[in-house]
């Protein structure tokens, strides 16, 4: 006999114990109308139809069209981001094989360590009105995150801004009341937060070997908190945050809430309580809360309550208790709102003047129109009472309310007053994104002065405009003007121009 017969032999064989092993796995044969699932009593089976069956298209005769294929997604394509300035380790989304995790920290905790800054460069010219002095000038400023990436739930993050100082950035004054002071290098290597982040559940992973069902993320450091779209909370402080995610209730028609506490012993800001030279005593207080994100019956709910803890061997009772309610849903296809609340208590013993009793509320409003993602009006409407004051917060409780009362955070741009204390008025505008390749925003803004605690000396109007157009993916080009009208005070303008680079 042949090699050749020998392995026909040979296949003979393989194929007949196939078959053979194929007939026990199986076990006799039976037919689809035997068959009789499980399935819930609102189901039904159907008689099967053989023509809802067809061969796969065939392309055979017509030549591959690369823009039909991307016509298919819309027109879409790879975009192509700015890299960051700095990357070791493993890079951020790039293409090929990925390298071996290793598992230093667990099997199960894998680690695939990198090092990455991003960030941007902001350079403003702008010319600013303050009503009693005029400054014309060339202001920079450098924003870098680091960050080491330890697992995919652990990281080491820190942020610097080395090109100012403080609040005062470099710059060059060209003309107005300080114009003889010509150029500043202001520069520090001060770090503006610098926290770790991480998941217990993971890490007890890694070390145990046995997988658990829940998320407990926890940060601990200088940390950046933002609670309530930064109006409630948004400061870096020095302590920590757990967090119990992903948890729901049927019965309350919670899909998804998170709970969050929180305590911060340095480094805390609040208006209300000053040092003895009259400054914000941010290294004297201590502050510990709780906060809670609900998302439930087509809408979002957000409750904060935190407590503020003056140290009064330094600084005096200075005390103060914050609650922070928002509400965000839509009124079915006409507008989206959000609704908030915010009401701080603060009672003084020491004879020193409360700065943080008030209560403020807040109304935003973004209109449906024929272009819903790209021409939308928006009307935003506040009363204060009194003196509120939010948790944790270095501005002011109106800097959402539109463009009129938010500064730049480079060269000083002016803006109305941001406090809500005893006023009320608003922002009406609209912003325009065209075909989603620029921004265009109108807006028409007042504040009513109408009690004694008021920290203005009368009425004030505004009119601004923003203008922004990304030319490329790294470089953003930005315009601001605005013109404010101050009864009893002198008024107030700024026309400004910023190129943004990122990376």
């Amino acid at each position: 006999m042949g090699i050749l017969d020998l392995r026909l032999v040979r296949r003979s064989v393989a194929s007949l114990t196939a078959v053979a092993a194929l007939a026990v796995f199986t076990g006799p044969s039976w037919a689809a109308e035997d068959y009789n699932p499980k399935m819930s009593s609102g189901a039904k089976r159907v008689e099967l139809q053989e023509n809802a069956f067809g061969a796969d298209p065939a392309y055979e005769d017509q030549e591959y069209d690369i823009e039909a294929q991307l016509a298919i997604y819309g027109g879409k394509s790879e975009v192509v981001a700015p890299r960051p300035l700095f990357e070791l380790g493993r890079k951020q989304y790039v293409p090929g094989q990925l390298p071996e995790p290793s598992e230093v920290f667990g099997e199960l905790n894998p680690t695939n360590f990198a090092v990455q800054a991003f960030g941007d460069w902001r350079t403003a010219v702008a010319f600013n009105d303050f009503g009693n002095n005029e400054l014309a000038q060339i202001a920079t400023r450098l924003n870098i995150d680091i960050d080491m990436k330890i697992t995919s739930t652990e990281r080491l993050h820190a942020f610097i801004r080395p090109l100012d100082s403080g609040a005062d950035f470099t710059r060059c004054e060209l003309a107005g009341n300080d114009r003889d002071q010509g150029c500043k290098l202001q520069s520090d290597l001060n770090l503006e937060t610098l926290f770790f982040e991480g998941d217990l559940a993971n890490i007890a992973s890694g070390i145990t070997g046995d997988y658990y069902k829940t998320d407990r993320p926890f940060t601990v450091g200088f940390v950046p908190l933002f609670f309530q779209n930064g109006l409630w909370m948004d400061d870096a402080i020095f302590g920590g945050a757990f967090s119990f995610p992903a948890l729901n209730s049927p019965v309350l028609d919670i899909t998804n809430m998170d709970f969050t506490l929180f305590y911060g012993f340095n480094d805390v800001n609040n208006a209300a309580i000053r040092d003895l030279s009259g400054g914000v005593a941010d290294h004297s207080v201590q502050a510990y809360g709780a906060h809670a994100f609900i998302e439930a019956r087509e809408g979002y709910l957000e409750v904060g309550y935190g407590i503020l803890d003056a140290d009064r061997s330094k600084i005096g009772d200075q005390d103060l208790h914050s609650l922070g309610i928002s509400w965000s849903s839509r009124y079915k296809n006409i507008f989206g709102y959000s609704l908030r609340t915010f009401i701080s208590r603060q009672k003084r013993e020491d004879g020193g003047q409360d700065l943080g009793n008030g209560m403020a509320f807040l109304l935003e409003t973004s209109w449906m129109t024929s272009k819903p993602y790209t021409f939308i009006p928006y009307a935003n409407f506040f009363l204060g009472i009194n003196r509120p004051q939010p948790l944790a917060n270095a501005e002011g409780l109106l800097i959402n309310t539109g463009i009129n009362f938010e500064t730049d955070g480079l060269t000083g741009f002016p803006f109305l007053d941001d406090t809500a204390a005893d006023t009320f008025g608003g922002a009406i505008g609209l912003q325009y994104l065209f075909n989603l390749d620029q921004q265009l925003v109108v807006e028409a803004a007042t504040v009513q002065q109408y009690g004694e605690q008021a920290n203005i000396a009368g009425d004030q109007y505004a009119l601004g405009v923003r203008w922004q157009l990304p030319i490329s993916k790294a470089w953003i080009l930005r315009a601001d003007a605005m013109y404010g009208v101050r009864f009893n005070d002198d008024d107030i303008g700024g026309v400004r121009f910023e190129v943004r680079r990122k990376f």
